[in-house]
């Protein structure tokens, strides 16, 4: 078996405000490191003298894709995950499908994408009141458009399961949240060895 091959990368896809976060935490709090694709775009903008508003690193995001591929934020979290040498991973904030085949090239990927309404997305980021979130129905859907425009409509397609945070209460979405990385890493573990560590 090749090196990678048996770990377990769990990618974590969704529009804002479904539940990416709160998903991602349930699975740290279940001791499965957590990686979020968008710290390496914060860290580029540290290292550029940018100031890390959301416009800015949405910005920065594309010019990054545009200077050295379409995969270069995906690269970057991967070789944050090979350091960790943990069997069993998350990875929030994938959004296309070229990110997807990065991560595949290094264990046993698994997409879950976290769905919510725009209107219950809308609510929610009003509601947490984020620097950067959106105010207005108009910002909200120029937002959507963005991220779709990086391909996470693809990526939330092709979900190997898909779980669902509308019409439910927190504490709902947090069990299910875990039920579901639980039943993840039980169905993949006798075929990877994701019980064992890496190092």
């Amino acid at each position: 078996m090749a090196e990678g091959e048996d770990r377990i990368i769990v990618l974590v896809a969704g529009m804002p405000g479904s539940g990416k976060t709160v998903f991602s935490r349930v699975a740290y709090e279940m001791g499965i490191p957590v990686f979020t694709m968008g710290d390496v775009v914060r860290e580029e903008a540290a290292r550029r003298g940018l100031e890390p508003k959301p416009k800015v690193l949405t910005e920065l995001a594309k010019k990054l894709r545009e200077e050295h591929g379409l995969d270069v934020v995906a690269k970057r979290t991967l070789a944050k995950v090979e350091k960790s040498c943990s069997k069993v991973c998350v990875v929030d904030g994938v959004r296309s499908l070229v990110e997807v085949e990065v991560f595949r090239r290094a264990g046993k990927v698994v997409i879950v994408a976290v769905h919510a309404s725009p209107a219950t997305r809308f609510k929610r980021l009003r509601a947490r009141g984020r620097p950067g979130d959106p105010t207005s129905w108009e910002d909200f859907r120029l937002r959507d458009s963005t991220e779709l425009e990086f391909g996470l409509g693809d990526v939330i397609a092709l979900a190997d399961y898909v779980i669902s945070n509308e019409c439910i209460d927190y504490d709902e979405f947090v069990e299910r949240s875990r039920l579901l990385l639980r039943s993840i890493i039980d169905r993949y573990k006798g075929e990877t060895g994701a019980e064992q560590q890496m190092c």
